[in-house]
């Protein structure tokens, strides 16, 4: 299949792949090889967002827990 990039760099994705994710509205995007790779993402309802917060609190994590798990996850490697 052929897909070719607009002058506004949009691609428009082939019926056949379409239909083979009827459901899908998003997809992360990331390069792997040299190759684009599309994955499809579902998008997750505020509702969940609070039962997340139910449990960082049941684990007993503080703001500072996570603070310093942001702080760990973008540092830099050497």
């Amino acid at each position: 299949m052929l897909a070719k990039k607009t002058s506004k760099n949009q691609l428009t994705l082939p019926k056949e792949i379409v239909k083979a994710f009827p459901d899908v509205e998003y997809f992360e995007i990331n390069i792997q090889d040299g190759k684009i790779l599309l994955t499809p993402v579902k998008i997750t309802p505020a509702s969940t967002l609070q039962q997340v917060k139910d449990k960082i609190e049941k684990l007993g994590l503080t703001e500072k827990d996570i603070d310093d798990a942001i702080k760990w996850a973008r540092r830099e490697e050497p």
